[in-house]
């Protein structure tokens, strides 16, 4: 007879699913921060104006679950702040972070993209945490105070559908931008 579960089948990995959070178009490229946060309305290519982020609450067990949450709806249930994955484009690089600042719980769409730089040199990019001014590396996680890290997302840009036929555009504003968690290796 056999058994409903084995030891050696790995187990089902759904929350850690691809899925599509619209076009690189749709991200409007936050190149100069100016103390401004993500969240704020920006000039975006084909769009009169448009967040500078979009938020999606990405359930643990099925990604295919993922859904865009918008304006105030970010705040109501902090419980589910740590389910939520932050997507922007910043200096033309479209970053996909947790949501949730991992020392003070507090919604990183408030936060403030910049430039890590040593003597004029960048060297990667962070964010800035409103609620105490922690700040974040967006490539590792690792912050610049204590040992908190946050969580960072795989990014893929994939051709659209409708735009396979045709020659791609030179900035890739037609691409897809596909998100899933990290995957732990070993």
């Amino acid at each position: 007879m056999a058994s409903l579960f084995s030891v050696f089948s790995p187990p089902s990995r759904k929350g850690d699913a691809w899925f599509c959070v619209g076009l690189v178009s749709s991200f409007p490229d936050i190149t100069n921060s100016s103390s401004t946060s993500l969240s704020e309305q920006r000039s975006c290519a084909g769009q009169d104006s448009a967040p500078g982020c979009k938020v999606f609450h990405v359930p643990a067990t099925d990604s295919s679950q993922a859904h865009q949450v918008e304006g105030d709806s970010i705040f109501l249930d902090e419980g589910n702040l740590k389910d939520q994955v932050l997507v922007f484009k910043y200096n033309g690089k479209v970053h996909a972070v947790n949501n949730r600042c991992p020392h003070s719980s507090y919604p990183l769409s408030e936060g403030i993209p910049f430039d890590i730089e040593d003597f004029g040199i960048i060297l990667s990019a962070g964010i800035t945490c409103p609620k105490h001014g922690w700040s974040f590396d967006l490539y590792t996680g690792k912050a610049d105070r204590a040992n908190y890290k946050l969580g960072v997302w795989e990014v893929q840009l994939r051709p659209s559908p409708d735009t396979r036929t045709r020659a791609s555009d030179e900035k890739g504003d037609n691409q897809e931008v596909w998100v899933r968690r990290k995957q732990r290796m070993g």
